[in-house]
């Protein structure tokens, strides 16, 4: 017979912003991410109702908060995530594009500053669909004479 284990109560970090905010969509591979930047903020970003450091490693988040720091907006505002689709690294992809749109939209002095980094320019490189008769997209199977 097993033990019960008290379930632990998960305390959601969702921070409800309020007030006017930019709306943007940003997508990489097979991710989608909805952007709202809230113009009044302290610096807080919520993805998928966790914060940042809970749903990324700190690496792919540092990947995310690059135009908030090449425009000095870091601690300006408050931005809230809804992104599907693809892995981890394809998603932090996608809220950066979608973050870097809505900056220029916030400001449109910044985009020759944001414009240089290619973050504006949706990146449209995906996985190359498999052939019928092939290994892989391109791998054919291996020829043998006899």
């Amino acid at each position: 017979m097993q033990e019960k284990k008290p379930k632990e109560e998960t305390t959601e970090e969702t921070a409800s912003f309020k007030g006017k905010y930019i709306s943007t969509i940003g997508r990489r591979k097979s991710s989608v991410a909805r952007i709202r930047m809230f113009k009044k903020g302290i610096g807080e970003i919520i993805v998928n109702d966790m914060k940042i450091g809970k749903y990324f490693d700190a690496d792919v988040a540092a990947v995310i908060k690059q135009p908030l720091k090449l425009t000095s907006h870091l601690k300006d505002v408050n931005i809230s995530v809804i992104v599907t689709g693809g892995g981890k690294k394809g998603q932090a992809d996608a809220i950066r594009h979608g973050i870097a749109r809505a900056l220029v939209e916030l400001d449109e002095n910044l985009k020759p500053v944001i414009k240089p980094k290619d973050w504006l320019t949706r990146d449209a490189r995906v996985k190359e669909r498999k052939k019928p008769g092939l290994k892989k997209a391109r791998r054919a199977p291996q020829w043998s004479k006899r």
